[in-house]
């Protein structure tokens, strides 16, 4: 007797543990008739027999996938900054808009000045919406304290709202994401303060899996890049790099020498920066809602594909560059922007998201064993889900065998 059996589903799933590449990266298994059976949070069986559950749900033969996985976001943060879209149409690029004091340093001003109480009930307020989209599990990186007080005040949220909340949160240190105005002059100085103090103290309290660091012009060079990541490494954490945003400074290269989990954004990566990734392992996030918002280039999917690099996609949700946290809308334009299928997409924002998190033993697809994370979509195939936006397709999620209301 299954606790729930979702019977009638038209199932799109990756499969396995690991990354997908290659050729692989676009083989996803598709059933017609299929029936998933639930017990104890996890799947326990895929079929077309139809067993006996205490709580049975017909998909209507509706699409089933696995819960999205948003691998990228800055889930918590005060403030916001719908101000700036005027300077942008305006013509000002992010790095402008940075050095004005506006963009990262306006959030952090605001973060520092919010309670623990009020970034937690924003950021519960952000995973509801979250959820309601299909997406089941994020990673929450730091980044708007810029201290080592407010920096932890914001993983202690993260850490919270993973043990209260429905979604499972991932932590990520990112002290390294813009120099504080305190520092400005002697930026070397906040990098030994992160890499010394923080990183220590982050790792003792177990407040953060994984590091990242902002690799840029104007922000932290690749000198600076590798002390953090390297202390990051040697307390025990994960390591992750925003890298090749806007300027090529090296940082896909540094990732792969590291041994990083992942490298983001990567817009102006070139084949060199493509082969270190694809010989490393290192996980690429893709973030188009970001491009799509500042009306930038796009990272070359294709050719990271060409060149057997694992691609995965966020949603990169934040107040300044990406204030969307619908991972639905990022992979229909990673459809028509990258040019990648949408048996492609999926994987990229389910199995290989997961991996580039470390979950793609539990999550990112449907298959027995794995976390009963799925969502029954208002769509009668795979095509269905890209071609159309702008509307929440999402018509059941279930979380760790749990139906939730949309």
């Amino acid at each position: 007797m299954y606790d729930l059996l979702i019977k009638n589903c038209f199932l799109a799933t990756p499969q396995g543990n690991c990354a997908k590449k290659g050729t692989d990266f676009g083989e996803i298994l598709l059933q017609q008739n299929a029936n998933i059976g639930i017990s104890g949070g996890k799947i326990t069986y895929i079929g077309t027999e139809i067993p006996a559950a205490t709580q049975v749900v017909d998909a209507g033969g509706r699409l089933v996938t696995p819960g999205l996985v948003d691998c990228h976001t800055h889930l918590v943060f005060g403030g916001s900054r719908q101000n700036e879209l005027t300077l942008k149409l305006a013509g000002k690029d992010y790095l402008e808009i940075l050095a004005a004091g506006g963009g990262i340093l306006s959030t952090v001003a605001a973060t520092r000045a919010a309670g623990f109480n009020e970034l937690y009930s924003r950021a519960s307020n952000f995973l509801d919406a979250m959820l309601r989209h299909g997406t089941t599990t994020v990673e929450a990186k730091s980044g708007y304290g810029l201290d080592c007080e407010n920096e932890i005040k914001q993983l202690e949220v993260a850490k919270k709202l993973n043990e209260n909340h429905k979604v499972d949160v991932v932590s990520t240190f990112m002290a390294a994401h813009a120099i504080p105005a305190e520092h400005k002059t002697n930026p070397d100085a906040y990098v030994g303060l992160v890499a010394d103090v923080a990183i220590p103290a982050v790792a003792e309290k177990g407040l953060a899996e994984f590091c990242d660091i902002f690799c840029e012009k104007g922000v932290f060079d690749l000198a600076q890049s590798r002390r953090v990541l390297e202390a990051a490494k040697n307390a025990g954490m994960g390591i992750k790099i925003h890298a090749n945003e806007i300027i090529n400074l090296g940082g896909a290269i540094l990732a792969a020498g590291l041994g990083a989990t992942s490298a983001e954004h990567l817009i102006a990566s070139n084949e060199l920066d493509m082969d270190a990734l694809a010989s490393s392992g290192v996980i690429a996030v893709l973030l188009p809602t970001t491009s799509f918002y500042l009306g930038k280039d796009y990272a070359d999917a294709a050719k990271m594909v060409e060149k057997r690099v694992p691609i995965a996609i966020g949603s990169d949700f934040n107040p300044g560059s990406s204030p969307n946290f619908n991972l639905q809308l990022s992979m229909t334009i990673a459809c028509l922007k990258y040019r990648l299928s949408p048996a492609q997409v999926l994987t990229a924002a389910t199995l290989n998201a997961a991996c580039a998190i470390n979950r793609g033993a539990t999550k990112g697809s449907i298959e027995e064993g794995k976390d009963a994370d799925l969502v029954i979509w208002d769509c009668p195939d795979l095509d269905y889900l890209f071609y159309r936006f702008g509307n929440n397709q999402a018509h059941v999620v279930i979380k760790n065998g749990e139906l939730i209301d949309v």
